[in-house]
Order: C-alpha cells, then structure tokens, then sequence
C-alpha cells in the first residue's frame, strides 16, 4: 500500500479517530517498528504498529455503524481513563469510537463506528452536513431571538453560520446547524443573554433518534446506503464557508441585517 499518515492509518482501520490518533502520537503510546514517531509520519501496511504495548492487528470484519441516545452525563471521549466515558458505557463487544461529540451536559443522537473514513467525512466542517437540536433555555424566545440566531452570531472569533431557527414552545426552539463548534449553541443563546437548560441532538443527516436514553441500535441497510450516498460528493464540497475574523477583514454584526464583511 501506499504509504499514509499514521492519524489516518488508524482511523480507516477502524482503531480510532484521526484527533485520538493524534493525542496517543503525543502521549508516547504509539511504537512504529520499535521507535516514537512524530505527528504528520507516515506508515505502510509492513510497519509494525504497536499501541500501549500491543501489536495493531487490522480487522477484517465488517464495518460496524450505531445509533445511540447518550445520556446526560456521559462523556464522548475513547479514553477509558476518563470517568463515564461514552465506550465503557456501551460496552460494544467490537472497538468503535463516536463520530463527533455532545457534551456532558447534553444528550441525544450519537453515531459510532470503526469505519475511520466515514468519521472524517461527516466531522469535515466544508461539508456542511446537518444536525438538528430541540433546546430549551431560561427565558422566553422571541422573534428577535430567533431572528440573530439564524443569521450567525459572533463566538469564538467567528461568526456561526446562517442556520435554521424555529420556535416550538415559550421557552424551547428547533435548531439545524451545518456546522459543529465547541459548545456552539450554548455558546450562541449565551451571547443573546440566554442560559440552556436542556439540549437534545435529534437528528444528524438522515439518521434520526428513535431509541430510549442509553440504548443503541445498529443501522439499518437502508439507512447506511442512505448516508453513503450522501456523503459521497462530500470531498467534492467547496471549502469551510464560516468567516473568521483575520487581519485584513472586518466582520460587521447588526440584529437588522445579520452579519457583512468587507476588507479592511
């Protein structure tokens, strides 16, 4: 084969994501024939890879795709150091890692698997694939609300993009975002004065939620066809379309007319 980053050896193997691949490089968990490699190395599959002390042996069974309701509480790391975390939770008989995150405070839809290439394809952000959430917050929703949250809202030194917004209840509103920043909706109501008191991922692409808090289910068939076919243009997508606030580019944010840029 062709030789390949080490990050992304793992991840299509089925072993881990290319960001966890990273952290094990980093930590000195990772021999490749007897010595530590550095970030960005690349391998064949004649390496010898060990990981923690243990010879990496390629599987050869058939990619694995679940859906699961996470619950509050529960931690969407691999890292079985860390208290709660999403895989001793399950306790899948196969090795599987999530595709993407919810935080700790936060349940809903979480789709895990050992097909690497998949994972990349739904997690790179110019792809721009949707996940829908039900929030809640403290204070009632109103149509300015709804009106500055959809058309992005400064966080982070950029500016979210235009998303879909739609009130459901006093204080509760639909949200679907294409896009999947740290915190990013908590961080968007805390900016419009806002606290979220529950948020639930219901939905991402064509997969939605339909089973019980910590339960999973495997993907049907169908539905696996389904998101391959979605995905399949999906290198093909033109790059990251979220602004960001650089040097010579002035993002201009107003509640009338959503946010502009101009040059500098």
């Amino acid at each position: 084969m062709e030789a390949v980053r080490l990050n992304k050896y793992l991840s299509e193997t089925g072993y881990c994501s290319r960001r966890e691949a990273d952290r094990l490089i980093q930590e000195g968990r990772i021999l490749v024939n007897g010595a530590a490699p550095e970030l960005g190395c690349k391998v064949t599959s004649s390496d010898q890879i060990m990981i923690d002390g243990k010879k990496l042996v390629p599987p050869t069974k058939a990619p694995v795709y679940l859906a699961f309701h996470k619950p509050v509480g529960i931690e969407c790391t691999t890292n079985q150091k860390v208290k709660n975390n999403v895989v001793d939770y399950i306790n899948y008989p196969e090795r599987i890692f999530p595709i993407g995150r919810l935080d700790k405070a936060s349940e809903g839809l979480l789709l895990l698997t050992n097909d690497g290439d998949i994972v990349n394809k739904i997690l790179r952000a110019r792809n721009q694939h949707e996940k829908e959430y039900l929030v809640t917050v403290d204070l009632p929703i109103n149509p300015r609300f709804v009106q500055r949250m959809s058309a992005g809202i400064p966080i982070l030194g950029t500016v979210t993009r235009p998303c879909e917004v739609q009130s459901i209840g006093n204080k509760a509103f639909r949200i679907i975002l294409t896009q999947g920043m740290n915190r990013q909706i908590r961080r968007m109501c805390e900016h419009l004065g806002y606290q979220v008191q529950s948020l639930k991922r219901v939905r991402i692409m064509s997969i939605t939620l339909d089973v019980a808090p910590g339960q999973y289910r495997l993907l049907t068939d169908a539905e696996i066809n389904r998101l391959q076919d979605l995905l399949v243009d999906s290198d093909k997508v033109a790059p990251d379309a979220v602004e960001k606030v650089s040097n010579n580019q002035i993002i201009k944010y107003s509640p009338k007319n959503g946010y502009q840029r101009r040059q500098r």
